[in-house]
């Protein structure tokens, strides 16, 4: 009740904005980005990390998209396979799952495909890496703007890679280049390490290694995201608690504002 129960979206604004022109992931979360629109469509860019449920099934529920004066570019990864982008999509949202096709969301859509390296989406610079995830490509990103950084990694289990020195998955190169000098690192912290390690079968990391990974890269704030569903506000106390000794640590909750 206290932290939220959306699944993953962040949403971007520059400075001398109130709207976001860039959103990380359309989880049930982009939903509240609406109201950050005010009575506005949103114009501007959504960029999907991997095409999981849980990031992608909030999209056709953010209104402030799906009208008729919107201009949205969604961007997802490319496919091994190289199909198109709506095609991809459709694969999630479509009858007789869905009664509409992202065809059929109202406004003026592109749908399109991004692979690693470097492109400027909405002033912003966008630096796509492809992660460690489970069951299709996923991407971890580095968006800056005037020297502000910020790391979203939302889905990443680096122990399909090796155990690492703590036995909580390698350090590896593509993370630590990610997150090096970070003004915030939102990183998946879906599990804690004294949890049953079957609970990685998703394909998510723990706690400590998210924290650790920001203390290698020498990231400014380390924000904890994408919990485990079943966590209660206690027990997300409680990991609060565990890392109040750890400068920097932050346990994310919905609507959480950050002035990067």
């Amino acid at each position: 009740m206290r932290y939220g129960g959306h699944t993953s979206c962040v949403a971007l604004a520059h400075n001398d904005e109130v709207a976001p022109s860039l959103i990380l992931d359309s989880g049930t979360g982009i939903r509240r980005a609406s109201a950050l629109c005010g009575t506005a469509a949103f114009a501007g860019t959504i960029m999907l990390t991997h095409l999981h449920w849980d990031h992608v099934q909030g999209l056709p529920f953010f209104s402030a998209a799906d009208r008729d004066d919107s201009r949205v570019n969604l961007m997802l990864p490319e496919q091994p396979d190289g199909t198109a982008a709506a095609e991809v999509l459709a694969g999630v949202m479509a009858p007789p799952y869905f009664p509409i096709r992202p065809c059929e969301l109202r406004g003026k859509w592109v749908f399109s495909t991004v692979s690693p390296g470097t492109i400027e989406v909405e002033g912003f610079r966008v630096e796509v890496r492809d992660l460690p995830h489970k069951a299709g490509r996923t991407f971890g990103l580095r968006v800056s703007e005037a020297g502000a950084v910020l790391t979203y990694m939302p889905d990443h289990c680096p122990s399909l890679l090796g155990p690492g020195p703590e036995g909580w998955g390698e350090y590896h190169r593509d993370a630590l280049w990610l997150a090096e000098g970070a003004s915030a690192l939102v990183h998946d912290a879906q599990m804690a390490a004294n949890e049953d390690v079957t609970a990685g079968r998703l394909g998510h990391s723990v706690t400590e290694y998210a924290v650790g990974l920001g203390r290698r890269a020498r990231a400014g704030l380390v924000v904890l995201f994408h919990h485990q569903p079943d966590r209660s506000d206690e027990s997300l106390d409680a990991l609060a608690e565990r890392f109040a000794t750890e400068p920097g640590v932050v346990v994310a909750t919905e609507s959480l504002v950050l002035a990067l």
